[in-house]
C-alpha cells in the first residue's frame, strides 16, 4: 500500500460526503470537498511519478476514484435539479458502456487494455470544469448564468465522442484474431 494509493482511497471516501453535502444543499462544503478531491488527485499522481510509487492497484483505483466522484456528482446535481437529468444520463451511460465492454471482453477471455484517449482526457477535464463551476456557483449563491448551457452541451458532445471512440477501440479489439 503506497502513499498515492492511500490518498486515492481517501478520495473514494470523499465521494459519499460530497454527495451528502449536495443533497443537503451544503454547497460550500460540497465545493470544498470537491476541491480537496481534485487536489488529492494531482498530489497522488505527482507522488507516484516523482518517487516511483506507481502500482498496479493505483492504476485501477485512481481512475475508479475519479469516475466515482464525477458520476456521483452529476447524478446528485441532477437529482437536486441543478443539472438536467439528460446530462447525468449521458455521463453515466458512457461509463456504464465502457464497463460493460471491459466485462464482456474479460468474460470472453479477450481482455482489452483501456488506455486514456485524448478525447477522453478532454472529456474528463470538461466534466470536472463544469462540476467545479456549478458547485462553486451554488457555494457563492450565484446562478450558473449563460455559460452553463454551452458547457452542458460541450460535456454531452465530448462524452458522446469519447464513448464512440472507446467503442471503436473495443470493436477493433474484439474483431482481431485471438
Amino acid at each position: 500500500m503506497t502513499i498515492p494509493n492511500l490518498i486515492t482511497i481517501g478520495r473514494l471516501v470523499l465521494v459519499p460526503f460530497v454527495v451528502a453535502m449536495i443533497v443537503q444543499g451544503a454547497w460550500d462544503l460540497a465545493f470544498a470537498a470537491f476541491l480537496v478531491a481534485g487536489i488529492s488527485d494531482a498530489v497522488d499522481g505527482f507522488i507516484a511519478r516523482r518517487f516511483a510509487m506507481k502500482s498496479e492497484l493505483g492504476a485501477y483505483i485512481d481512475p475508479l476514484a475519479d469516475k466515482a466522484l464525477l458520476v456521483s456528482i452529476y447524478v446528485a446535481l441532477a437529482v437536486q435539479g441543478v443539472l438536467p437529468p439528460w446530462l447525468a444520463i449521458v455521463v453515466v451511460s458512457r461509463d456504464a458502456m465502457i464497463l460493460c465492454a471491459i466485462m464482456i471482453s474479460w468474460l470472453m477471455d479477450r481482455p482489452v487494455a483501456i488506455r486514456p484517449l485524448l478525447v477522453s482526457k478532454l472529456n474528463t477535464a470538461v466534466q470536472i470544469a463544469l462540476a467545479a463551476f456549478v458547485l462553486g456557483a451554488k457555494a457563492w449563491g450565484a446562478g450558473p448564468g449563460a455559460v452553463a448551457p454551452w458547457a452542458m452541451v460541450t460535456v454531452a458532445v465530448l462524452t458522446g465522442l469519447s464513448a464512440m471512440a472507446y467503442f471503436r477501440v473495443w470493436l477493433r479489439h474484439m474483431a482481431a484474431e485471438a
